[in-house]
């Protein structure tokens, strides 16, 4: 797996983009990045989910961790998933109802939903 931060040019959002297994071998590098950046100070954070082929529940789990440490801090953490299995585990597990889903980065910085 592979995870590169970026602050997003548009606003106060940081980016963290994801890309390969977001597994139990994956998901602490995901968590650390997470964690990094919420202890930077950066609590609105987009996930960017784009490149990631497979997740499972250590990975879901990961992703929830993150929306629970920023709305503790009064962020927020929006998702981009557009492989439809991976946006297919989410909605199997009913969190396609706490999450809210972006076709791509810019459309998550704005706040726009997918249909």
């Amino acid at each position: 797996m592979q995870i590169v931060t970026h602050s997003h040019r548009a606003g106060p959002w940081t980016v963290i983009t994801v890309a390969g297994e977001l597994d139990v071998v994956g998901g602490p590098d995901l968590r650390n990045a997470v964690m990094a950046e919420v202890r930077d100070g950066h609590t609105r954070l987009v996930l960017d989910l784009t490149g990631v082929d497979f997740i499972d529940s250590f990975g879901l789990g990961v992703v929830i961790g993150a929306l629970k440490r920023t709305r503790l801090l009064d962020g927020d953490l929006r998702l981009v998933v557009s492989e439809p299995r991976v946006r297919r585990v989410f909605e199997v597990c009913d969190l396609d109802r706490v999450f809210d889903f972006h076709a791509d980065v810019a459309q998550a910085v704005a706040g726009a939903t997918a249909s």
